[in-house]
């Protein structure tokens, strides 16, 4: 198992979480496996899956390797144990 699955596995742990940093895990995460964004952003009747796109969006352009390096960092940071 890598840093980065275990960080995964940390993150969910992890309670008192503020919005704006679950956020940028989420766009980490998803830059981390999936590359750059994908598809159109949400419509204004979905503020949460704007702010999802938003986030992910953010990361365009990094290597998911580097994504992945940042996750670690994040969760760390966040006191994430693994």
């Amino acid at each position: 198992m890598t840093d980065f699955d275990k960080a995964a596995e940390a993150v969910k742990q992890l309670k008192d979480v503020k919005q704006d940093d679950l956020l940028i895990i989420y766009g980490l995460f998803k830059q981390a496996n999936n590359g750059d964004c994908t598809g159109s952003r949400p419509g204004m009747l979905d503020p949460k899956g704007q702010a999802k796109y938003d986030a992910w969006k953010k990361n365009e352009g990094m290597s998911q390797d580097d994504a992945k390096e940042k996750y670690v960092a994040k969760a760390k940071e966040l006191g994430a144990s693994f």
